[in-house]
């Protein structure tokens, strides 16, 4: 069964305790191999999905941006750093610096990120599901679930994968 929109907050949801319970054990007891293991099913899931089809990550949610982002894509711009951040950012409740609002201002009708090339880290490296150390984002992860049909496909090959 293809894994909908509409269906991903509410499945999520109901998956909720599962997944916690998961992770709990996981992050106590990772496998040796867990790094090669989310690597493949990463793989796998991507190798399936077209982000351009869902992009609701960029609707829905706002990266982190670093200084190294903020220098760089101000620099694509061609205007200083203080005006980028002006233009387009906020401080958030840990000090971080996100966009001001969503869906992302960089996000076109087409779900065509018009910074691609210099996009932030968060989000060349989002739904974070083939980090190293994985069980170190776990909470992030029972987030993303929520938000990505690909992080929740993924967490569900893993529950199975990994017994």
């Amino acid at each position: 069964m293809q894994l909908t929109l509409d269906d991903l907050p509410n499945k999520a949801h109901k998956r909720q305790t599962e997944n916690k319970k998961f992770f709990a054990r996981l992050k106590k007891r990772p496998p040796k191999n867990l790094d090669y293991i989310m690597q493949e099913l990463h793989e796998e899931e991507f190798a399936k999905t077209d982000c351009l089809t869902c992009a609701n990550c960029c609707k829905t949610t706002g990266p982190l941006f670093t200084q190294a982002d903020i220098e760089r894509i101000a620099k694509h711009f061609k205007m200083k750093s203080s005006t980028f951040i002006e233009t387009y950012l906020r401080i958030d409740e840990d000090s971080d610096y996100v966009l001001k609002a969503v869906p992302c201002t960089f996000l076109g009708a087409d779900n065509y990120c018009s910074i691609y090339e210099v996009r932030p880290k968060a989000c060349r490296e989002y739904p974070h599901t083939n980090r190293k150390k994985f069980q170190q984002i776990t909470d992030l992860t029972l987030k993303n679930v929520a938000i990505c049909p690909a992080a929740f496909n993924i967490v569900e090959a893993m529950k199975r994968k990994i017994v």
